[in-house]
């Protein structure tokens, strides 16, 4: 006959249980409340209340919020039913339920607490002898928005679309004069009205932004045309084509999302499918422990013009490093310039680094024809990544940056923001890189 462990679900408690016991002591939760009691309460946005119910604690929704990101739980929703399910939640939470209206509220205002907790992680792994500001590699990954790109409107359609959607308006308000009068149902007449109009507005806002951009990229661009125009004028005899002056006028297919504007669509190779994304960027520490030292989020697939800022923005932080490891998609003459200036050695691939695989799956490629090279700063680059030293320092970069990506998107399954607008997405992302360095350094210190 069996024999099985009696149990009873009705059976109560003769003291009430300490939820510490019932967290392993190497689990994260442990950091993540100590990393999170070191943040300043200046560094939170704290609504002033004179009266009414008592608020939630900044320190302990930080606490909250961050070791659900480290366990993959992301929807303000899930967090609030984790508060009740979840031993290691509760256990953070400290036996607390904040709504999930409260959860996203926070998340959304306190982009300074999560960036002054990142800055304390950094600090104790600092001091604690694991950090060392040496080599650093930085690399962008794409990450689906909070939004489809089928709601994505190109700008000659949507100019269609309004023409199209004001006569729509204006033959319902005619039938809405007249319902009485026919067997329209009056009722079902301000629905259809309304849904119209929305989105009319809609559209309205993004031909608007279109046009705003349009105009801001045109003013950027006139001191270059006239420039160019001086001396196109200068020039004696044949001269070609002049110069042509930048439009204020959206080109036609230009898009914009009616979900999340500040988004785009982009792909990761030609070989991926577009998508509505933003660009993550992270710079992540090449000297073993593979942490994020900084993060930065852009609406373009292009990494070339955010690299400088990232890297200089350290300076105010962490510290600048050494060295910078990054991939040709960084390649820019200004910022390994302005790098250079302030002592960093940018270590930049020219072109495709690693040559076709003798035994790949996949048919060679189509022989091409090979770029001719001229300018100084990419032959000076070419000439330093031949070297063995460079070699080794480089060959870092996949094996410390990428699999950092891959934690995130596949270990954490962070693979969609839940925030819209740049601010707020990038506010997101600074919490997923905190969640990430968290669950990191207390693997480093346990492990």
């Amino acid at each position: 006959m069996a024999n099985y462990i009696p149990f009873d679900r009705d059976q109560s408690y003769l003291l009430p249980p300490d939820l510490k016991e019932w967290v392993p002591s190497d689990d994260v939760s442990h950091f993540v409340i100590a990393a999170t009691e070191r943040v300043s309460l200046d560094a939170f946005v704290i609504a002033e209340r004179s009266g009414g119910k008592p608020q939630y604690h900044p320190r302990l929704m930080l606490a909250l919020l961050v070791y659900c990101y480290a366990n993959g739980l992301f929807s303000s929703r899930r967090i609030e039913r984790a508060t009740y399910r979840d031993v290691g939640v509760r256990f953070v939470a400290a036996n607390l339920h904040p709504d999930h209206d409260t959860i996203a509220t926070f998340r959304r205002t306190n982009k300074a607490a999560f960036e002054a907790a990142f800055l304390e992680v950094l600090l104790l792994a600092q001091g604690s002898g694991l950090l060392r500001m040496g080599a650093v590699s930085i690399d962008g990954t794409k990450i689906d928005a909070d939004a489809s790109k089928i709601r994505s409107v190109r700008y000659d359609r949507a100019r269609a679309l309004r023409t199209k959607l004001a006569a729509d308006i204006a033959a319902l308000v005619s039938q809405a004069e007249t319902a009485d009068q026919t067997e329209i149902d009056p009722q079902a007449m301000p629905a259809e009205l309304a849904r119209r109009e929305a989105l009319k507005a809609k559209l309205d806002a993004a031909c608007a932004r279109m046009e705003a951009e349009a105009r801001a990229k045109a003013a950027a661009e006139r001191p270059d045309y006239e420039a160019k125009r001086a001396a196109y004028e200068a020039k004696k005899g044949r001269r070609g084509r002049p110069p042509k002056p930048p439009s204020d006028e959206p080109p036609p297919d230009q898009q914009s999302n009616l979900t999340d504007p500040d988004s785009a669509l982009m792909r990761r190779s030609m070989a991926h499918e577009l998508r509505q994304a933003y660009n993550a960027q992270a710079v992540v520490c090449a000297e073993g422990t593979q942490l994020i030292l900084a993060t930065n989020l852009t609406a373009s697939p292009s990494d070339a013009p955010s690299f400088a800022p990232t890297i200089l923005g350290m300076e105010q932080t962490i510290g600048l490093p050494r060295t910078v490891l990054a991939d040709a998609g960084f390649a820019s003459g200004p910022a390994v310039a302005a790098l250079a200036k302030h002592g960093i050695e940018p270590l930049v691939a020219i072109g495709r680094m690693q040559p076709h695989r003798p035994y790949d799956f996949r048919p060679p490629p189509e022989p091409k024809k090979a770029r001719r090279i001229t300018e100084p700063w990419r032959i000076a680059m070419m000439a330093k990544l031949q070297t063995d030293d460079a070699k080794a320092l480089y060959s870092r970069r996949k094996h410390t940056v990428e699999p950092v990506f891959g934690i995130i998107k596949s270990a954490l399954g962070f693979r969609r923001f839940r925030l819209r607008g740049l601010q707020n997405v990038a506010t997101e992302w600074s919490l997923i890189a905190l969640a990430y360095n968290c669950r990191r350094l207390n693997r480093l210190q346990t492990g």
